[in-house]
């Protein structure tokens, strides 16, 4: 058996998300399989390897970014910073943006479980990226100071939970567990 955090592709269907499918392509492509970790690091060009530099994604943010202002998420802005201008994407849909932030309230306050195992994996996910992005507290900040504990308690919780062992106990989250291993290290 293989080690928990190796991906190994299951399917390379297209998903009909340009970047997903250039991803699977990478995958596809390896000869040996990566990590997680490895593969966070090549997709987003944050590895140097000279042997794996035709993996990175090529401007995967700026990518992301137009993706989001296709669909109506971010807006696009010139910022003069003294001496040039930096291209910043602020969010356009603040509707948008505060159903998913009540959305991880509510999982974490009024729908919480108390096991990962029976969380909507959505919902984990969304956790476990505004962790690796360091946004839970913006999330929480809203709420009152007892829930705002309360919160971040729970959500403390469900990250230091061992991702190994979460992941042998899941089916369909492992590479959840994966990410948050990863962003972990």
């Amino acid at each position: 058996s293989c080690c928990p955090s190796q991906v190994l592709l299951k399917s390379d269907a297209p998903t009909g998300d340009v970047l997903l499918d250039e991803t699977l392509r990478h995958i596809k492509a390896t000869e040996t399989a990566e990590t997680v970790q490895t593969w966070i690091e090549l997709l987003t060009g944050e590895t140097w390897n000279p042997f794996k530099l035709q993996y990175q994604l090529r401007n995967v943010r700026e990518r992301l970014a137009k993706a989001l202002v296709e669909k109506g998420i971010l807006t696009t802005e010139k910022q003069n910073f003294l001496l040039f201008d930096m291209t910043t994407h602020p969010v356009s849909n603040a509707s948008e943006k505060q159903r998913l932030v009540k959305k991880l309230q509510e999982s974490v306050l009024e729908r919480w479980v108390n096991d990962p195992q029976r969380m909507e994996r959505r919902t984990l996910a969304l956790l476990v990226l505004a962790h690796a992005s360091d946004v839970l507290e913006n999330v929480f900040a809203s709420l009152t100071d007892d829930k705002y504990d309360v919160a971040m308690n729970r959500t403390k919780d469900l990250l230091d939970m061992d991702p190994e062992v979460e992941a042998a106990k899941a089916r369909g989250t492992e590479m959840i567990w994966a990410v948050l291993a990863a962003f972990n290290k």
